[in-house]
């Protein structure tokens, strides 16, 4: 807003960094402060993952691309102003005549039309999987004369080496954005890509213009590397619990029956309290508290209690004897119940996707926990592998800031031997759109849920919200999600209390 600071908010962007999440920054009218905030923005974001030396170049090309996309928003509003078609090639020629010079004389006049009519553009940082994407939207659909007009001028750019060339060149200047469509590609180059990682479309009302830039491989490597050496490392991490284990062996035994696994479960008393207790949670909202077994067994079924054991296998070996570990289970529960009630509530007749969807909501985050028992003399031979193998160590720092985690935690799962589609909850919880399709369903409910849990505090806006997921779930506004996200909110604070009161009371069985 005008006459408001802007201020970089360091802990938000590193935290969209290492989580995979878009990280956005929307204005009408792009004013010189404006770009210098988008700039510093973009500094932060390539710092924290290892990518600075681009800073420069993806700052010049970020600046084209947002002064064209308000641009082509004044163009829209200067158009309709004189009664021109855009579309038509005789209304654009007219219309291009005098609009640079209008426009100059009367710029306030057109920025204020541009936030009264709600024209905006918007930037869209996004490391994902191994590249970094960062996109200029503005809500005003490219014409198919503009598409034509960029793309002839991305193809005559292929021929120019330097700036010098192209400067020399005879370019189309009737819109001034000829010369800077060229040194962005110049710029590319520079950093060893092509006009290829560029692209530009229209979808849903908006224009999107994309630069993709691949990491480093190195970094890929190292950072592959370093995950490799820390799951191998932690070696005080024990197997999984046997009798957990024998359990889930009679599970998929054909020839079981249900009540002798009930039995089996009930001769140990404390993985029997401990079963009823998960049962009797927030998520499942039974009508009235299971106290028996053999009945908790029956009314969750098999495949049910099989996912529940590995949450509580779980648990069992990681524990919560800190507070920042007690912090992250009570945040793996939240999201398991959230996970649970979206499948209930949108996705009712899918019966293995409601089995599956509260443990691994419960088990997502489980590579950060995993990483709060690394000790100190691990972390130090990790360092020492840093140097011997030339790694930055900044890259650990990556991963100990929570970098990497889900793969972390995914790798932990297959050494646990863990259901694939529970290792692909772990692995891709914050990058769906790399799931996948056999995993699809239970990566976007964890997915939603943990957004759900970031939502509710302010950490994460709708524009950050993988738009496949929303379609998914059929969440089509702000206002939409706003209120799911309130219900469960207080869906989870009321079970919560009940669970407790119930625990708490002298006369619980």
């Amino acid at each position: 807003m005008a006459g408001q600071e802007l201020v970089i908010d360091v802990p938000r962007i590193k935290k969209a960094a290492h989580n995979a999440v878009p990280l956005t920054v929307t204005s009408y009218t792009l004013p010189h402060e404006m770009e210098v905030y988008m700039a510093e923005v973009l500094e932060v974001f390539l710092v924290e993952l290892g990518q600075a030396r681009l800073k420069d170049y993806l700052s010049y090309c970020l600046r084209e691309l947002a002064v064209n996309a308000k641009k082509a928003n004044t163009k829209r509003v200067y158009f309709e102003s004189l009664d021109l078609d855009l579309a038509n090639e005789a209304d654009y020629e007219k219309g291009m005549e005098s609009f640079k010079q209008d426009t100059l004389d009367n710029i306030q006049v057109y920025l204020a039309k541009l936030k009264e009519k709600g024209l905006y553009v918007k930037i869209l940082f996004h490391a994902q999987g191994n590249s970094i994407k960062i996109e200029v939207r503005n809500n005003v659909e490219i014409s198919k004369t503009e598409y034509l007009r960029i793309h002839d001028k991305l193809a005559r750019s292929r021929k120019f080496n330097s700036l010098e060339e192209a400067m020399a060149s005879v370019l189309d200047s009737s819109e001034g954005a000829g010369l800077g469509i060229v040194i962005m590609v110049l710029m590319l180059k520079k950093m060893g890509l092509s006009e290829d990682c560029f692209d530009i479309w229209a979808e849903n009302g908006e224009t999107v213009a994309r630069i993709t830039v691949p990491f480093a491989e190195a970094r890929i490597e190292s950072v592959n590397l370093l995950t490799e050496q820390i799951v191998s490392s932690i070696s005080s991490l024990p197997q999984f619990p046997e009798n957990i284990a024998q359990i889930q062996r009679l599970i998929n035994d054909p020839n079981s029956q249900m009540i002798d696994i009930a039995h089996y479960i009930a001769t140990d008393p404390a993985l029997t309290a401990d079963l009823l207790k998960l049962v009797n949670s927030a998520s499942f909202m039974m009508t009235k508290r299971v106290n028996d077994i053999v009945e908790a067994v029956k009314l969750a079924g098999l495949k049910q209690i099989k996912m529940l054991l590995f949450s509580y296998g779980t648990i069992k070996v990681l524990g919560d004897n800190t507070a920042t570990r007690k912090a992250l289970w009570e945040h793996c529960y939240k999201t398991a119940y959230y996970a649970y009630n979206l499948v209930k509530n949108f996705k009712p007749n899918n019966k293995v996707l409601l089995d599956d969807s509260y443990v691994s909501g419960m088990l997502h985050d489980m590579g950060k926990i995993i990483f709060q028992d690394v000790h100190p003399s691990l972390l130090d031979k990790i360092r020492h592998f840093c140097i011997d193998k030339g790694i930055e160590t900044s890259t650990f720092e990556d991963l100990a800031g929570g970098m990497n985690h889900a793969e972390i935690g995914a790798r932990i799962a297959e050494k646990w031997n863990f259901p694939e589609s529970l290792v692909s909850a772990i692995r891709w919880h914050h990058e769906p759109a790399l799931v996948p399709p056999q995993h699809r369903d239970v990566v976007y409910t964890v997915y939603l849920a943990n957004v759900f849990c970031e939502y509710e505090v302010g950490a994460v806006t709708w524009d950050q919200v993988d738009p496949q997921v929303l379609a998914d779930f059929n969440l089509k506004n702000d206002a939409q999600l706003k209120k799911v996200v309130a219900m469960m909110s207080e869906g989870f604070k009321n079970e919560s209390r009940r669970i407790a009161r119930e625990n708490s009371s002298p006369a619980k069985k």
